[in-house]
C-alpha cells in the first residue's frame, strides 16, 4: 500500500515500482481486491507472478535455511539500463521503509547527475561530497568555486 500511496513521489523521480511474488496471479488479484475493499487503496503497479521461483531465486530472495517456498521482502533499485544499483533485504517479519527507498533513488540520481557522493541521511539541499582533487591546482580551483 505504501508504494501505491507514494506513487506521485516515485513518478517525480522517474521511477516505476513493480512487485514480484511467488504467488499466482489469482492470489495477486485477491490480495489487491482485499486491500481495495478493506483499506480503500488500489494497487497501481504491476505484480509479477513467479510461481517457479526462478526470478526470486536469481535475485537471492529465497534465503537458504529460512524457507524454500517463501521469499524474503526485498527491494531492488534497477537503472533504466537494466543495471542493479541497490539491494535492500528485510525479514518477512518486518515491513520496508518506502521513505528510505525514495531517498535512496534520489541519492543515486543526485550522485549520477553531479559526480558526487552523498553522506548518511542526506536530503536534497544538503551538502554532498565531491571527488578529491588530483593535485594542488585542482584543489585551489575547487576552493575558489566554494567547495569545502
Amino acid at each position: 500500500m505504501a508504494f501505491t500511496q507514494a506513487s506521485a513521489d516515485f513518478t517525480a523521480l522517474n521511477c516505476e515500482p513493480m512487485g514480484l511474488s511467488i504467488e499466482s496471479i489469482h492470489a495477486h488479484i485477491a490480495w489487491a481486491r482485499s486491500i481495495k475493499d478493506n483499506l480503500g487503496v488500489e494497487i497501481n503497479f504491476p505484480i509479477i507472478a513467479d510461481l517457479n521461483i526462478k526470478i526470486a531465486g536469481a535475485y537471492g530472495m529465497v534465503q537458504p535455511g529460512a524457507s524454500n517456498t517463501s521469499a524474503v521482502r526485498a527491494t531492488f533499485v534497477i537503472a533504466p539500463e537494466a543495471v542493479l544499483r541497490a539491494m535492500l533485504y528485510y525479514p518477512m517479519s518486518n515491513g520496508r521503509s518506502v521513505a528510505e527507498i525514495l531517498g535512496l533513488a534520489e541519492t543515486l540520481q543526485t550522485s549520477d547527475a553531479n559526480v558526487c557522493a552523498t553522506p548518511e541521511s542526506w536530503i536534497p539541499g544538503n551538502e554532498v561530497i565531491v571527488p578529491p582533487p588530483a593535485n594542488a591546482q585542482e584543489a585551489e580551483v575547487l576552493k575558489v568555486q566554494g567547495y569545502n
